[in-house]
């Protein structure tokens, strides 16, 4: 074995030192060799993703549940959860680094974005049926969720192809693997368009009379949330 694959299947330790970021050494989150892929969730700076996260759903869900319910309830209730799943999709692949690895992660990853999907395609229903006597893409939210909508449409249709069908679609495996590194910076962008829409949100009719939802609060659980996804980006990955 070359001692470059034994020192990228077997980190390195690295102590921690007094001048190192708090959030941890940009993309030092690595899964260990044997360790179950759901540490993956909470490895490095994880915790500060998933604090935002949380806090962000806790904020969505708890102004919904304080008052009555309606049909389009169900509209902030879905895409919430698909950002929450998503961000789970996110965390759990970044650290992985071996074959093995990253065959299981990507599996796991695809899982969890189906399931989004699924979320983010039933939170679009529920808005046309509740919009289908109003005018629509009056706010900025609405121009940014019919986006957000197109580019979640047309990250899953490029992720599918070049993992599942590269020989099929594109010519060859190798040429799947060549847009790798665009699939994962276009999933980094959608992840921030997704939170920009939802921060958008709150300067909705809905949100203004009826929920009440701070947009200084939606801001700082999104900042979490991407400083704690950046800060384990691997720049290798993006072809750095």
């Amino acid at each position: 074995m070359s001692s470059a694959t034994s020192t990228e299947e077997h980190p390195p330790a690295v102590e921690a030192r007094e001048d190192q970021p708090l959030l941890g050494k940009p993309g030092g989150a690595t899964q260990g060799e044997g360790v179950g892929i759901h540490h993956n969730l909470v490895t490095g700076s994880a915790i500060v993703a998933q604090a935002g996260i949380w806090i962000l759903v806790a904020l969505v869900w708890s102004a919904i549940f304080s008052k009555n319910l309606v049909f389009f309830s169900a509209h902030p209730l879905l895409n919430s959860s698909a950002v929450l799943v998503q961000v789970q999709a996110i965390l759990t692949l970044q650290p992985t680094h071996t074959p093995k690895q990253k065959t299981l992660g990507t599996r796991v990853h695809f899982g969890l974005h189906a399931l989004s999907n699924l979320a983010f395609i039933a939170a679009l229903v529920v808005v046309e049926i509740s919009k289908d006597k109003y005018p629509r893409f009056t706010s900025p939210h609405a121009v940014l969720g019919l986006i957000t909508y197109i580019c979640i449409v047309l990250q899953v249709l490029v992720g599918v192809v070049q993992y599942f069908f590269p020989a099929q679609i594109l010519g060859s495996v190798e040429r799947g693997k060549t847009i790798y590194k665009y699939h994962r910076m276009s999933g980094y962008a959608l992840l921030v368009l997704e939170l920009a829409t939802i921060c958008a949100a709150t300067q909705t009719f809905y949100n203004v009379a009826i929920l009440h939802i701070k947009l200084w609060a939606v801001l700082i659980a999104s900042i979490l949330v991407v400083l704690g996804v950046a800060a384990r980006i691997k720049k290798r990955k993006l072809g750095f």
